[in-house]
């Protein structure tokens, strides 16, 4: 400091101008080793996490499981065993992007056709029981308080009609409209969906868009996007 005094003002600003710039240098350093060891523990997570599941959709199609007991589509159809439902929202963390999923097969509910058009459906997914690559996910039960709502229901408020009549072992799309009820709150949403008859098996698969603060659920933010998909998969029999 005695040496800063006894220093001309010029010489001085000289210093003070290298000083200030050494520390700059040293500011952008440490925030390029934060952003390196960040984004290193991103990474290792993902490698640790494993691959990220495949959007649900309908399954290829097996000869052995494909009956023909039926000519008739209409009648009332059960949710059963290898249905799936869950969630998927995208991550966005420098130049990575990936997706959180979560699935499972806790899904019941009932379709009624009559005259090759859905009459009615509802259906219920057991929140408590979604798994990420099979393990719990306390994070995701605190963000939907699966304890004071513990259930996801859909339940549907216009018939479905196909885009073309079904044929057995061939899929075909049709849009639907309905009530999506979770967190407590029920909104109305319409969607895409993709089917395939088989005679004896009914499947259904495609997802649902959601914005989270649509239905009051606050997320736990950056990197996690504001928005995703109900992704599910439906295997009914009468």
């Amino acid at each position: 400091m005695t040496d800063l005094i006894r220093q001309s003002p010029s010489q001085q600003h000289q210093v003070l101008a290298r000083q200030r710039h050494w520390w700059r240098w040293a500011a952008a350093i440490a925030a390029t080793i934060l952003v390196l060891g960040v984004a290193g523990v991103f990474v290792a997570l993902k490698i640790f996490i494993g691959p990220t599941p495949a959007p649900l959709a309908l399954p290829p199609l097996s000869s052995g499981g494909a009956g023909t007991s039926s000519s008739s589509i209409d009648g009332t159809w059960m949710v059963g065993s290898g249905s799936l439902a869950g969630y998927r929202a995208g991550e966005d963390f420098l130049w990575q992007h990936s997706s959180v999923v979560g699935r499972t097969s806790g899904v019941t509910g009932t379709v009624v056709i009559a005259n090759t058009q859905v009459s009615s459906a509802s259906f219920r997914v057991d929140l408590t029981t979604v798994t990420a690559n099979g393990k719990t996910q306390p994070q995701f039960a605190g963000i939907l308080d699966t304890k004071s709502y513990p259930a996801a229901t859909f339940t549907l408020t216009a018939p479905i009609v196909a885009s073309t009549v079904p044929t057995i072992n061939k899929a075909f799309t049709a849009t639907a409209t309905g009530l999506l009820a979770m967190h407590g709150v029920t909104r109305p949403v319409t969607f895409e969906l993709t089917a395939r008859y088989s005679g004896s098996v009914l499947e259904e698969a495609g997802s649902i868009p959601v914005v989270f603060s649509n239905w009051n659920i606050k997320g736990p933010g950056w990197p996690l996007q504001s928005h995703g998909v109900v992704e599910f998969l439906l295997v009914m029999h009468r």
